[in-house]
């Protein structure tokens, strides 16, 4: 009988091919985990690693890596499928989201979700889209919320809203690059965003790799400029902020000024109070929808069901997405 704690944790030494560190990635000593191992391999009747330097598998070692995960999976979805037959009140859901993104969508949802299903446990995972897909697809997290497309394969999506990128010019740095023409600069970014007028402009841009970022490098590859970058950072509210502050011009997700959201009327009036002008982009990349993932070769618990149900009725910011 599969003992599935030694297939675990043969799991993590394999990824590692370290001892020392996949003992510490699992938070046990290392000769518990060589323990784990060795009852693996008695288990089995073979040798799982070659002990050299470097470590390194054999060939059952790489022939049992390739089924220990299918194997786990296929256990985790087994206990979500019993638990959904047996009375569903008991559970775990992981929901992947970005830091921002979280912090808009999920008020809307989990207090709802919570209240309605209170002996399901919840688990976030914060961080980038590669390291979601990257989760998702080894089934770390049960679905993650991102712009689509996803980059993981397998994914089976739910468009829930629109959302728009935004450019964000304080009066500030107009004024001091066209003195004395602020108005006829608001005009015409008015009547049509043309980024070539901002070129002698400071930016606050996000770090390179963050999605916004990506596309505001594409508008100026587009436009053919070279921004003045005066600040680059990883959070997104920090560049509004300093934007606010007259440092320079940023790019904002429009959902985030939602009225519905709690920060709505903080922003609007950080908007007002700094002259803070925002405009739409005449550029298809800033406009993509938002949807929930999940992989579509595992089974589906009724935990992410509910979770996707709920977040169609509750997200209330922008238009749902056809």
């Amino acid at each position: 009988m599969i003992n599935f704690l030694n297939m675990e944790y043969f799991l993590v030494a394999a990824e590692e091919l370290n001892f020392t560190k996949a003992a510490k990635r699992l938070y046990i000593s290392q000769q518990s985990l060589s323990n784990h191992i060795s009852n693996l391999e008695k288990e089995f009747n073979v040798v799982l690693f070659n002990r050299t330097s470097p470590l390194t598998l054999t060939y059952a070692g790489q022939a049992l890596k390739a089924r220990a995960r299918e194997l786990l999976d296929l256990r985790d979805e087994t206990y979500k499928e019993i638990g959904d037959i047996k009375d569903f009140t008991t559970g775990q859901l992981s929901i992947g989201v970005s830091h921002t993104r979280g912090r808009v969508i999920l008020p809307e949802i989990l207090p709802i979700y919570q209240s309605q299903f209170p002996g399901i446990e919840l688990r976030l995972v914060e961080g980038k889209s590669s390291a979601l897909a990257s989760d998702l697809l080894h089934g770390n997290i049960d679905l993650m919320i991102d712009l689509l497309p996803f980059t993981a394969e397998n994914v089976e999506t739910v468009p829930i809203c629109q959302e728009e990128i935004l450019l964000v010019v304080p009066d500030e740095v107009l004024s001091k690059a066209y003195p004395g023409r602020l108005d006829e600069i608001k005009n015409k970014l008015s009547a049509s965003v043309d980024i070539r007028l901002l070129e002698e402009c400071p930016f606050v841009l996000l770090n390179k790799g963050n999605r916004v970022r990506t596309i505001a490098d594409e508008i100026f590859e587009d436009a053919q400029i070279s921004p003045r970058i005066v600040l680059e950072t990883e959070n997104i509210e920090t560049a509004l902020a300093l934007s606010g502050k007259g440092m320079g011009i940023t790019f904002y997700p429009k959902m985030f000024m939602s009225q519905e959201h709690p920060s709505h009327t903080y922003k609007t009036i950080m908007m007002e109070h700094y002259h803070l002008n925002l405009y739409s982009l005449n550029y298809s990349r800033v406009h993509g929808i938002l949807g929930i993932g999940y992989h579509k070769g595992r089974y589906m618990s009724r935990a992410t069901h509910e979770f996707i149900r709920i977040a169609l009725e509750r997200i209330p910011y922008a238009t749902s997405a056809e």
